[in-house]
């Protein structure tokens, strides 16, 4: 199929020439970046290019070359790390603010020669210190698609992207698609994330069902039925969202996205919503199991008061005798009588027994 055509220059003529009508130089001052950028490279034909010294010289070669892309990757840069690179390729103000405050929903935006992503990325933390529940952590990756340029940017301690820039260069036959691999290789990674921690949650789902049915006698703490709610929420906000983003780069025909890329995408798409039936299906569970829970303590409470009631009911048969003989009235008959004592124990302690066998039929005891 034919593939997009890649202009020469990495930055759209219309807003370069705006620049230089407004003064503003398009080419980067002599601020470096920094420790922000983790990674840059050239790729022709899906081969990573060596002797690359500096992102500057990348984005110079592939200005001068005919074909070939360049990928830059940062982490969590600050507004002054990522100037530089913003003025270089005319990225919107508006998508710069989003790639640098991070906090946004999962979406796709397009502006002139540019398409912008964000993806939600999770990790799954069963080792939290203290012995706390577990949760799901989460970070953002976005992604700046150019003609000839593919920028990443990375919020959070998790979702590194070495092992995806690695698994893209062991298949040149995607990577010589352009820039728009980069995207496919960035969401399918976040998919598989999903797969991954909606398989541990399962597991934790699998085992707050079993205590919450197994032992009648033992109750399930709801706490932490209620964090894998939370879990399971964070799941949704970052897996539900993606799936229009999918559909729109697999279904809607995009200047920037190779048509043989979009191949790629409705598979992306297929596992993505496998994980939102999924997610959805682990919330309708876990709603089962805190309305089964409420259930049994509901349950328990009332087997404990009628122990209580039963209980109560057969002390009161000697603290209704007591009662009687404690007035200290002078005349009452049987307090003169030889054998009033014993009759009178035998008598409450033969009540009690009834009392107790008949309760302990009803398992009342």
């Amino acid at each position: 199929m034919p593939s997009v055509p890649r202009p020469r220059s990495l930055v759209p003529s219309r807003l370069a020439s705006s620049r230089r009508r407004h003064g503003h130089d398009p080419m980067p001052r002599a601020v470096d970046p920094g420790s922000a950028i983790v990674d840059y490279a050239i790729y022709r034909d899906g081969v990573r290019q060596p002797g690359v010294h500096g992102w500057l010289e990348a984005i110079d070669r592939v200005e001068a070359q005919e074909d070939g892309f360049v990928w830059i990757g940062l982490h969590e840069p600050t507004e002054a790390q990522f100037a530089d690179l913003a003025d270089r390729f005319a990225l919107h103000p508006l998508a710069v603010e989003d790639a640098v405050h991070a906090h946004q929903r999962p979406k796709l935006d397009t502006y002139d020669d540019l398409l912008f992503a964000v993806v939600k990325t999770v990790h799954y933390d069963d080792k939290l210190p203290g012995g706390s529940a577990e949760v799901v952590e989460t970070g953002e990756v976005m992604v700046f698609v150019g003609p000839r340029f593919a920028i990443t940017v990375r919020h959070g301690e998790h979702g590194r992207l070495g092992k995806v820039r690695s698994r893209l260069e062991a298949d040149p036959e995607l990577l010589s698609l352009g820039p728009s691999s980069v995207l496919h290789a960035v969401l399918d990674a976040a998919v598989d994330s999903y797969t991954v921690v909606t398989n541990a949650l399962q597991e934790d789902i699998d085992e707050a069902e079993t205590d919450v049915f197994s032992d009648p006698g033992k109750l399930t703490d709801s706490n932490v039925i209620y964090v894998l709610k939370r879990e399971v929420l964070s799941m949704r906000r970052a897996a539900a969202p993606l799936s229009p983003v999918l559909r729109m780069l697999s279904q809607s025909p995009m200047e920037l996205v190779d048509e043989d890329v979009r191949d790629y995408f409705r598979d992306v798409d297929d596992h993505l919503n496998e994980v939102v039936d999924q997610v959805n299906s682990f919330d309708d569970l876990l709603t089962t199991l805190v309305s089964a829970n409420l259930a049994r303590v509901s349950v328990v409470q009332n087997e404990d008061m009628r122990k209580i009631s039963a209980w109560v009911a057969i002390a009161a048969v000697p603290t209704m005798v007591a009662g009687i003989y404690g007035m200290n009235f002078k005349h009452m008959p049987e307090l003169q009588w030889e054998f009033g004592y014993p009759i009178v124990i035998a008598g409450m302690a033969t009540v009690c027994g009834l009392l107790y066998r008949a309760f302990k039929r009803n398992r009342w005891l």
